[in-house]
């Protein structure tokens, strides 16, 4: 029984591409392994604080890293405690007290407090991530809540720059 041309045609043309069709997986596993290096050398000192939409956050020159803490969150318009929302700047403003009670309540709350000895409420943590707009007697109110609230210490969330700035130096 003899094969008709359409059929020695196909079969040549099979037999010329089969070595096209190799799939040369060298240089995919060359650059998986680059990236998983590239991730694991970069992802040892990041410490991820929420969500911070709506937050550009200034920058220092300090090179202590913080510790796990309870994060304030201050956009340009509402406050956050952990990334639930609690107030807004408006609402801070317009209420015409040294606390904002709305924070001092989230603080207390045993969630976000936590069960704690009364000797360590002094070493308590807060993490304040607030924008660089941010008007300095709402920044003023939302820290002396978090002390009234028990927190000994508070950190406030800065970008580290990568060299220090000269003294006297001016931004353009």
């Amino acid at each position: 029984m003899s094969m008709s041309n359409r059929a020695r045609r196909m079969a040549q043309h099979h037999a010329r591409h089969k070595a096209d069709a190799e799939l040369n997986l060298i240089p995919l596993i060359d650059i998986l392994s680059v990236m998983v290096a590239f991730l694991l050398v970069y992802s040892t000192e990041v410490e991820v604080i929420q969500n911070t939409k709506g937050i550009e956050i200034p920058q220092s020159i300090a090179m202590a890293q913080p510790k796990q803490s309870v994060v304030v969150m201050i956009t340009k318009d509402e406050l956050f405690v952990q990334g639930e929302l609690v107030t807004t700047i408006k609402d801070i403003r317009a209420a015409n007290t040294a606390l904002i009670e709305p924070l001092r309540a989230a603080l207390k709350r045993p969630t976000i407090a936590g069960e704690i000895a009364e000797k360590d409420l002094a070493n308590r943590e807060i993490t304040v991530m607030g924008d660089k707009s941010l008007p300095y007697d709402v920044l003023k109110k939302v820290m002396a809540t978090c002390t009234d609230a028990d927190y000994g210490k508070i950190s406030l969330a800065v970008l580290q720059k990568e060299k220090p700035v000269p003294p006297g130096f001016k931004p353009a």
